[in-house]
């Protein structure tokens, strides 16, 4: 039986490799893409999502999502994924027309359609699942887990206590880790060891299929950004965590208290995890605390290989 699972992103570079990974995957019912803004404005990654989805041949439904976050100013991250959110990268423009219910909507209708068997995968702020969570409070039944690309057990990296999308929307990230819904927190303590080599991406390249070639291109863009900040290979935070709904022995977990920061002065956004069991607190969260890198890259190859030659 094929899981029916949905993609909440900001398409983005690295979650265009991710969408790539599983948009094609036989044992995956993809029930919709739920752009939210983050790495870009609304507007583009929501057209983002749209020219990948078309582009990797599928015709899942897009639904468009929050063009801020709950409370607080909108911060993107143009500096890392350019003005229209996909770097250099032109796809051809998709003739599509956007799903007639809203990113919350879509959400709840497929939680209910599929009761206890729908995953979310989250690979940007989290304000879509934070308003259907307040708009649907029956919903935290409904849903199976959510695995989400964010945080961090140490430093961060938009500032140098949180990772950017828990930052973007400390406070939608605060009600989706609070409310009871099984977690899996993918954040840089495992995304900063899912390196992707020179010789690795040159090997991606000479897949003889247009997927194939366009996520070697952000590849190759992203190793020249990581490079400058002291990484030998290209960082891919969103496609590990896809890779490890695709295969959850990807990464090694660690049952902790994650709770989230949303005033302070220097740490707001900072997932403040509780490694020693100091506050006694219930376990909120499976976090990555490490990975298999080969077997990463195994299902990073396998899923550009099988778009065909």
């Amino acid at each position: 039986m094929k899981k029916p699972i949905i993609i909440d992103c900001d398409p983005g570079l690295d979650d265009a490799i991710a969408i790539f990974m599983i948009i094609n995957n036989p044992n995956f019912n993809i029930r919709a893409v739920t752009p939210v803004a983050g790495n870009q404005t609304v507007d583009k990654t929501s057209k983002n999502a749209l020219d990948l989805t078309d582009y990797a041949g599928s015709d899942v439904p897009v639904a468009i999502g929050a063009a801020r976050p709950l409370f607080k100013k909108l911060v993107t991250a143009e500096h890392v994924h350019g003005k229209t959110g996909l770097g250099d990268i032109s796809l051809p423009h998709s003739h599509r027309a956007f799903s007639g219910l809203n990113a919350f909507e879509m959400i709840y209708q497929e939680a209910e359609r599929h009761e206890n068997e729908l995953e979310i995968i989250a690979l940007g702020p989290l304000t879509n699942i934070a308003i259907t969570l307040l708009k649907y409070p029956d919903i935290k039944e409904k849903i199976k887990r959510i695995t989400i690309m964010g945080g961090s057990c140490g430093c961060g990296n938009d500032t140098p206590a949180a990772e950017f999308n828990i930052y973007a929307d400390s406070d939608a990230a605060k009600i989706v880790f609070d409310s009871g819904i099984p977690l899996t927190m993918v954040g840089l303590d495992a995304t900063h060891k899912a390196m992707v080599y020179e010789e690795e991406i040159n090997e991606i390249s000479g897949y003889n299929n247009k997927v194939a070639q366009v996520a070697a291109r952000i590849l190759t863009n992203s190793l020249s950004f990581c490079r400058k900040h002291g990484f030998e290979g290209s960082v891919m935070h969103d496609p590990l965590a896809m890779a490890c709904v695709m295969d959850p022995s990807v990464i090694s977990t660690k049952k902790l208290r994650v709770d989230i920061e949303t005033k302070g002065a220097f740490t707001n956004g900072k997932t403040v995890a509780d490694i020693f069991n100091v506050t006694g607190k219930k376990a909120n969260a499976d976090v990555a605390m490490d990975i298999n890198r080969e077997r990463f890259i195994k299902i990073l190859k396998k899923a550009m290989m099988d778009y065909g030659v």
